[in-house]
């Protein structure tokens, strides 16, 4: 069995947009003020949101492409370990965060 192809990112957000566009004049000249109008409101909120997400998409894979190889990545799951938001959240007293970058700095030294 044959597999279709992913379609690109910026297919699918110049798909998304023109159905959006398609939609929204639709609604405005039609001027439906019915169930059937907001169910159409909504699939022109949710295209317009898919073409705004499928474009980031391609522009993320743009710039992961022209990237020098030379240069560190910016992931995550490269950076060194630290603190994050939710252990900060849970100590929330100032002294407690200070006690621990402390010991995070001295653990840094050892090394």
């Amino acid at each position: 069995m044959r597999r279709f192809p992913r379609p690109d990112a910026r297919m699918v957000a110049v798909v998304a947009g023109l159905s959006a566009f398609w939609l929204l004049a639709t609604l405005v000249l039609g001027r439906r003020q019915d169930l059937l109008g907001v169910a159409m409101a909504l699939l022109c909120v949710l295209l317009a949101t898919v073409a705004g997400v499928a474009a980031t998409a391609a522009r993320q894979r743009d710039a992961d492409d022209s990237r020098d190889p030379d240069q560190p990545s910016r992931h995550p799951e490269t950076q060194p370990p630290g603190i994050d938001a939710d252990t900060l959240e849970t100590l929330g007293d100032r002294d407690a965060v200070r006690s621990m970058r402390e010991r995070y700095h001295r653990g840094d030294s050892h090394r």
